[in-house]
């Protein structure tokens, strides 16, 4: 699985794009898992067909649902959160699929999102898919998964997918599924995300000592001159 971008630095030309999938379906198979698999397949094609090599991980919610309960209420991640959340802070790009459940995405999705530092996915391409049982929900991706990618500054592509059981035979649902792995690969090979982070990093607010792969969690990163850290150490406005 790969397909090549104009360098932005050694280490980006070295190593293969790193296309994490996010899946929620909890059923077997899953209908979310096989959306977001074609999604990959055909972002990882294009890439391809580039010369840029990609290797595609898979974060099922599934099986973490438990532990993600237990973070949300501890506050603390367990290794099994932790290696989920490590895995989707090194991704280049990411493929995020759930279901509709009472015309809404997944309460685990949510959840999951929850647990997430917000800058994790700052400037990270993601595509955005969403399965159901009846077109009824079909702007569900764009009206719920869009704006919770927004809040975590990320950069969905244009076109959202959604997959109800009348669309899997149609050719629609191919040439959509396109659209959208060619929008990822673009945004992936041009190099604009991590250039947006590289650039802009210092104006983002940040969790300290995060998960995000640019956090240093020291104390250098503290800025100690603001009106809240003096009035904090005892000083005034």
């Amino acid at each position: 699985m790969t397909t090549e971008a104009t360098p932005q630095t050694s280490d980006s030309a070295e190593r293969p794009v790193r296309l994490v999938i996010i899946s929620a379906g909890v059923s077997d198979p899953s209908s979310t898992r096989l959306l977001a698999d074609r999604l990959a397949q055909k972002t990882v094609d294009l890439l391809a067909e580039a010369g840029q090599p990609a290797s595609v991980g898979v974060i099922e919610l599934g099986p973490l649902a438990v532990d993600i309960a237990q973070n949300i209420v501890s506050g603390f991640p367990n290794a099994r959160v932790q290696a989920a959340i490590d895995r989707l802070a090194d991704a280049d790009a990411v493929i995020a699929s759930t279901p509709v459940y009472k015309a809404g995405i997944s309460g685990l999705f949510k959840s999951f999102a929850d647990v997430l530092d917000n800058d994790l996915l700052i400037a990270t391409p993601v595509v955005l898919a969403a399965t159901a049982g009846t077109a009824r929900h079909a702007m569900v991706a764009d009206e719920q998964l869009r704006p919770l990618f927004a809040f975590l500054r990320a950069l969905a592509v244009p076109t959202s997918v959604f997959a109800a059981p009348e669309d899997w035979g149609s050719t629609a649902l191919g040439d959509r599924i396109e659209r959208a792995a060619t929008e990822l690969a673009l945004l992936v090979r041009s190099g604009v995300g991590r250039s947006i982070a590289d650039g802009a990093w210092a104006g983002y607010q940040h969790q300290f000592s995060g998960n995000a792969t640019r956090s240093e969690g020291s104390a250098a990163e503290v800025d100690f001159d603001t009106d809240l850290m003096r009035m904090a150490a005892g000083g005034g406005v």
